[in-house]
């Protein structure tokens, strides 16, 4: 079973980047990315397999399933009989959300099986992640979560301290919540120099 992320971004930020990089550590690089403009297509290709087009023009839709919060059902080992394909969207998530995975992928994959991991926003590595434990055998209510990831920034010039809350859902993988570490250094770097 592929797992597949259809890129809905239309600029390859470091952030996004930090995201489909750590999707590719879960997965082993046997993932695809779908949607990719060419310009980005040398840096993701070190990444996984690489396609200019949409997943719904590659694969036949109803051998998919797309993972998407607003679905009605939740994903389910069962759901994988007969499938080829798991499409996680592409997308840096919104707060509040806005519905943009149904909008630019469900709705145009017209025979896809939409399935929802929670009802909360995952980040992209966070629901490849999930992905792969459902293909694997784990039931979804095995998979322990952590809702708004709280990161602790402090300077070293000064006493000033505060926190980064990711308002997003995260799989725990042995106690950690799964991120990419470069993400987090990144973000408190950032902060920092605000």
């Amino acid at each position: 079973m592929d797992v597949i992320i259809e890129n809905l971004e239309d600029k390859l930020s470091r952030w996004l980047y930090y995201e489909y990089e750590n999707a590719s550590k879960i997965m082993g690089k046997n993932i695809i990315f779908t949607n990719v403009p060419s310009s980005w297509t040398k840096v993701l290709s070190k990444l996984g397999k690489v396609y200019s087009n949409h997943v719904w023009e590659i694969f036949e839709p109803k051998d998919l399933i797309i993972l998407d919060p607003q679905a009605e059902d939740k994903l389910s080992f069962s759901d994988l009989n007969g499938k080829s394909a798991i499409v996680v969207g592409g997308i840096l998530g919104d707060n509040p959300p806005q519905g943009r995975t149904k909008k630019l992928l469900t709705s145009y994959a017209a025979g896809a099986l939409a399935r929802n991991i929670g009802r909360w926003q995952f980040s992209i590595d966070g629901a490849v992640y999930v992905a792969k434990m459902i293909i694997n055998g784990t039931g979804l209510e095995d998979i322990s979560v952590r809702r708004r990831l709280k990161i602790k920034v402090k300077s070293d010039k000064t006493f000033y301290q505060h926190y980064i809350v990711l308002p997003y859902a995260y799989p725990i993988n042995d106690g950690k919540p799964v991120v990419n570490p470069k993400l987090i250094k990144y973000l408190v770097k950032r902060s920092l120099e605000q």
